[in-house]
Protein backbone atom coordinates (compact mmCIF):
# COMPACT_ATOMS: atom_id res chain seq x y z
CA UNK A 1 0.00 0.00 0.00
CA UNK A 2 3.01 2.32 -0.15
CA UNK A 3 1.74 3.66 -3.48
CA UNK A 4 -1.45 4.80 -1.72
CA UNK A 5 0.74 6.93 0.55
CA UNK A 6 1.72 9.10 -2.44
CA UNK A 7 -1.30 9.03 -4.77
CA UNK A 8 -5.04 8.78 -4.26
CA UNK A 9 -6.66 7.34 -7.36
CA UNK A 10 -9.78 9.20 -8.48
CA UNK A 11 -13.00 7.30 -8.97
CA UNK A 12 -13.26 5.75 -12.44
CA UNK A 13 -9.56 5.65 -13.19
CA UNK A 14 -7.99 2.58 -14.73
CA UNK A 15 -4.75 1.24 -13.26
CA UNK A 16 -2.47 -1.44 -14.74
CA UNK A 17 -0.26 -3.56 -12.48
CA UNK A 18 2.48 -5.01 -14.69
CA UNK A 19 4.18 -8.22 -13.61
CA UNK A 20 1.70 -8.56 -10.78
CA UNK A 21 2.98 -11.96 -9.63
CA UNK A 22 0.77 -12.85 -6.68
CA UNK A 23 -1.20 -9.63 -7.03
CA UNK A 24 1.10 -7.08 -5.44
CA UNK A 25 0.55 -4.14 -5.49
CA UNK A 26 -2.69 -4.45 -7.51
CA UNK A 27 -4.90 -6.44 -5.14
CA UNK A 28 -4.32 -4.32 -2.01
CA UNK A 29 -4.82 -1.16 -4.08
CA UNK A 30 -8.05 -2.57 -5.53
CA UNK A 31 -9.32 -3.16 -2.01
CA UNK A 32 -8.40 0.37 -0.97
CA UNK A 33 -9.84 1.99 -4.12
CA UNK A 34 -12.99 0.00 -4.98
CA UNK A 35 -14.26 2.77 -7.28
CA UNK A 36 -11.29 2.28 -9.64
CA UNK A 37 -10.67 -0.45 -12.21
CA UNK A 38 -7.52 -2.54 -11.92
CA UNK A 39 -5.98 -4.75 -14.59
CA UNK A 40 -3.37 -7.12 -13.19
CA UNK A 41 -1.12 -8.62 -15.86
CA UNK A 42 1.53 -11.30 -15.72
CA UNK A 43 3.11 -13.57 -18.33
CA UNK A 44 3.00 -16.58 -15.99
CA UNK A 45 -0.38 -18.28 -16.13
CA UNK A 46 -0.32 -19.99 -12.73
CA UNK A 47 0.28 -16.63 -11.02
CA UNK A 48 -2.73 -15.14 -12.79
CA UNK A 49 -4.90 -18.10 -11.74
CA UNK A 50 -3.98 -17.40 -8.11
CA UNK A 51 -4.74 -13.69 -8.53
CA UNK A 52 -8.11 -14.51 -10.13
CA UNK A 53 -8.92 -16.83 -7.24
CA UNK A 54 -8.02 -14.23 -4.64
CA UNK A 55 -10.04 -11.52 -6.43
CA UNK A 56 -13.07 -13.83 -6.66
CA UNK A 57 -12.80 -14.94 -3.03
CA UNK A 58 -12.61 -11.32 -1.88
CA UNK A 59 -15.42 -10.24 -4.21
CA UNK A 60 -13.26 -7.70 -6.01
CA UNK A 61 -15.39 -6.88 -9.03
CA UNK A 62 -13.00 -4.05 -9.91
CA UNK A 63 -10.14 -6.46 -10.77
CA UNK A 64 -9.39 -8.12 -14.08
CA UNK A 65 -6.43 -10.50 -14.12
CA UNK A 66 -4.93 -11.28 -17.51
CA UNK A 67 -2.33 -13.81 -18.61
CA UNK A 68 -0.31 -11.90 -21.19
CA UNK A 69 2.91 -10.13 -21.89
CA UNK A 70 2.49 -6.42 -21.24
CA UNK A 71 3.67 -5.62 -24.77
CA UNK A 72 0.56 -7.36 -26.12
CA UNK A 73 -2.01 -5.32 -24.19
CA UNK A 74 -4.10 -3.01 -26.40
CA UNK A 75 -5.81 -0.80 -23.83
CA UNK A 76 -4.69 2.50 -22.30
CA UNK A 77 -4.40 3.33 -18.61
CA UNK A 78 -4.39 6.37 -16.35
CA UNK A 79 -1.73 4.84 -14.07
CA UNK A 80 0.76 2.01 -14.39
CA UNK A 81 2.16 0.43 -11.24
CA UNK A 82 4.82 -2.20 -10.69
CA UNK A 83 6.91 -3.78 -7.98
CA UNK A 84 10.51 -4.67 -8.86
CA UNK A 85 9.68 -6.29 -12.21
CA UNK A 86 12.46 -4.84 -14.36
CA UNK A 87 14.68 -1.80 -14.80
CA UNK A 88 12.84 1.47 -15.35
CA UNK A 89 13.94 1.85 -18.98
CA UNK A 90 12.49 -1.56 -19.86
CA UNK A 91 9.25 -0.95 -17.97
CA UNK A 92 8.68 2.31 -19.82
CA UNK A 93 9.62 0.92 -23.25
CA UNK A 94 7.28 -2.07 -22.76
CA UNK A 95 4.36 0.14 -21.76
CA UNK A 96 4.71 3.42 -23.67
CA UNK A 97 1.77 2.40 -25.92
CA UNK A 98 -0.44 1.91 -22.83
CA UNK A 99 -0.30 5.51 -21.59
CA UNK A 100 -3.62 7.34 -21.64
CA UNK A 101 -3.26 10.32 -24.01
CA UNK A 102 -5.55 12.37 -21.78
CA UNK A 103 -4.36 11.78 -18.21
CA UNK A 104 -7.07 12.03 -15.58
CA UNK A 105 -4.80 13.95 -13.21
CA UNK A 106 -1.44 15.69 -12.96
CA UNK A 107 -0.46 12.69 -10.82
CA UNK A 108 -1.11 10.23 -13.71
CA UNK A 109 1.86 8.17 -14.75
CA UNK A 110 4.03 5.36 -13.49
CA UNK A 111 4.44 4.39 -9.84
CA UNK A 112 7.29 1.94 -9.37
CA UNK A 113 8.12 0.30 -6.05
CA UNK A 114 11.90 0.03 -6.06
CA UNK A 115 14.83 -0.44 -3.73
CA UNK A 116 18.53 0.31 -3.57
CA UNK A 117 20.66 2.89 -5.33
CA UNK A 118 18.79 3.76 -8.51
CA UNK A 119 20.72 6.77 -9.84
CA UNK A 120 22.21 4.85 -12.78
CA UNK A 121 18.94 3.11 -13.56
CA UNK A 122 17.05 6.40 -13.79
CA UNK A 123 19.88 7.99 -15.79
CA UNK A 124 19.78 5.05 -18.23
CA UNK A 125 16.01 5.53 -18.60
CA UNK A 126 16.45 9.28 -19.13
CA UNK A 127 13.87 10.06 -16.43
CA UNK A 128 13.91 12.27 -13.38
CA UNK A 129 11.26 10.69 -11.19
CA UNK A 130 9.74 12.20 -8.14
CA UNK A 131 11.04 10.04 -5.29
CA UNK A 132 9.06 9.13 -2.20
CA UNK A 133 11.32 7.36 0.34
CA UNK A 134 9.27 4.75 2.19
CA UNK A 135 11.08 5.33 5.46
CA UNK A 136 9.12 8.60 5.57
CA UNK A 137 5.99 6.47 6.05
CA UNK A 138 7.20 3.30 7.75
CA UNK A 139 9.52 2.87 10.73
CA UNK A 140 10.77 -0.67 10.06
CA UNK A 141 14.41 -0.98 8.99
CA UNK A 142 13.34 -2.89 5.87
CA UNK A 143 12.01 0.35 4.32
CA UNK A 144 15.23 2.38 4.70
CA UNK A 145 16.30 1.77 1.09
CA UNK A 146 12.83 1.38 -0.46
CA UNK A 147 10.96 4.03 -2.43
CA UNK A 148 8.12 4.83 -4.76
CA UNK A 149 9.31 6.46 -7.98
CA UNK A 150 6.73 8.51 -9.86
CA UNK A 151 7.41 9.08 -13.57
CA UNK A 152 4.95 11.24 -15.50
CA UNK A 153 3.61 9.95 -18.83
CA UNK A 154 5.15 11.63 -21.86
Amino acid sequence: LAIAKVVSFKSGTIILDIGTGGGIPGLPLAIMFPECKFVLADSIGKKIKVVQGIAETLGLSNVTAIHTRVEDIDQTFDYIVSRAVARTEKLISWTRHLQNDFPCSKMSGYYFLKGGDLKEEFKEAKVRPKIYPLDNFYEEEFFETKLVAQVRFK
